[in-house]
């Protein structure tokens, strides 16, 4: 049963050490990708593997040279205790840098053999022997972490201490000192190195959570403005083609605007890609009155309340602007009716039309991405069939407002301009 436990453990060692070198081959190939300079260590003064403490190991200098000199009695018993704690300390060091396994109940069995062979090498022999005191502390810093550090930092100290008054050659207090500096000026820097390492994860994290808001951001630009342009473009296009016979000066007008339309797409898309797109509501209802004309669609706007801020203006500007091109594409409607209903509080948007009453837009499309805008301030964005006996399709928006600024910010969103063809309705004049 020991075997089988042994052998699936090793295989769980063997599929880790796989899965943390992919791991490092991806962040790699991502750093080669991005042209960031090579990552040797997690910062200045953090040693960035365990064959960084393995230099220490030089403090037993001095018992090795009394074993291979002889004049040390039992040489064969320091020697069986130089490389049993030498084992343990590259033991101990390496699974330092490893959480899964220093955390591991082994790990702590292991530091507490480190102690016991240390404290009867120094007890056995004294003199350069008690140096493996400031090694045992090295250790001991390098696999406790958190509130286990200081008791246990206390205990080897305090050993340390003691065992170095016995031998009236060496300083109790330098003895004591080392053991505390090595192992706490250890924890700290390893503390610290992989403070620096998570930080340095969650920023890469965060530069490529901005990326993918920045993709999504332009996708849903690019399918509103797009969407919107490319279907004025195409009914303007086929009533050109339908007067051109008998009505030349009115399908060059189409043609005029054709070219009008795509000069303004040409301006959006530029304002998209550098991330000063944003929709006016005032201007997306002249837009859609104009299409919904051309599309045989009777506009009726009707709009009420006091002036917007820009912020809520932008946003129904875009709802207005995917409405108008779901009914100009899918609904086969004689009328499309925008309301518009601002309180202090709250604004209102309203988009109906009488065609078929289908969806128009299919999950993870237009209206689905400007639910998520108009979610992220605060709104809801809901599009469905027409309740009852009327057909038709209906779009209903709702955003909290802040009031607008003292200079008339808000009412900059709704300028004055001549009637264009279509039905409006001011319920404020009425």
């Amino acid at each position: 049963m020991k075997l089988q436990d042994r052998r699936r453990n090793r295989e769980a060692r063997k599929a880790d050490w796989a899965v943390r070198k992919a791991e490092w081959r991806a962040r790699e190939k991502r750093r080669k990708a991005s042209g960031e300079a090579p990552d040797h260590g997690c910062g200045p003064m953090a040693p960035s593997n365990a064959f960084a403490l393995l230099p220490w190991l030089l403090l037993g200098m001095g018992a090795i040279s009394n074993v291979i000199k002889g004049e040390t009695p039992n040489p064969w018993i320091g020697a069986l205790g130089l490389l049993l704690f030498n084992s343990l300390y590259v033991t101990l060091v390496f699974r330092a840098f490893d959480r899964r396994a220093r955390e591991a109940a082994g790990t702590r069995w292991c530091l507490a053999a480190l102690g016991a062979v240390t404290c009867a090498l120094a007890l056995g022999y004294g003199g350069n022997w008690l140096l493996f005191f400031p090694l045992w502390g090295l250790a001991t810093g390098a696999v406790l972490r958190g509130r286990k550090l200081g008791p246990v930092m206390f205990v080897v100290t305090a050993l340390a201490g003691a065992i170095a008054g016995l031998d009236e050659g060496w300083d109790t207090l330098g003895i004591a000192y080392g053991t505390l500096v090595s192992g706490m000026v250890t924890a700290a820097i390893l503390a610290l190195s992989e403070t620096v390492k998570e930080l340095r994860e969650t920023r890469q994290e965060l530069a490529r959570a901005a990326v993918d808001q920045e993709r999504l951001r332009f996708s849903r630009d690019l399918h509103d403005l797009l969407g919107h342009t490319l279907s004025v473009i195409v009914v303007k296009s086929e009533a050109a083609r339908r007067i051109a016979p008998r009505d030349m000066d009115a399908a060059l007008g189409q043609i005029a605007d054709i070219e009008s339309v795509g000069r303004q797409a040409l301006t959006e898309i530029r304002e998209a890609v550098t991330g000063y797109r944003e929709a006016s509501l005032a201007a997306e209802l002249d837009r859609a009155r104009d299409a919904l004309t051309a599309a045989g669609i009777e506009p009726v706007v009707r709009q009420s309340g006091p002036p917007l801020p820009p912020q809520a203006a932008a946003l129904l500007g875009w709802v207005v602007r995917e409405a108008a091109t779901n009914a100009i594409r899918h609904s086969g409607a004689t009328t499309c009716e925008i309301e518009v209903r601002s309180s202090a509080e709250r604004v209102g948007l309203v988009i109906t039309d009488d065609g078929n009453g289908v969806g128009s837009t299919p999950p993870g499309s237009g209206l689905t991405g400007l639910a998520e805008r108009l979610a992220a301030a605060g709104g809801t964005l809901v599009g469905g069939p027409v309740p009852g006996p009327r057909r038709g399709f209906r779009v209903t928006a709702e955003l909290p407002v802040e009031p607008a600024g003292p200079e008339g910010v808000g009412s900059a969103e709704r300028p004055e301009r001549p009637e264009r063809p279509g039905i409006r309705e001011n319920e404020e004049s009425r």
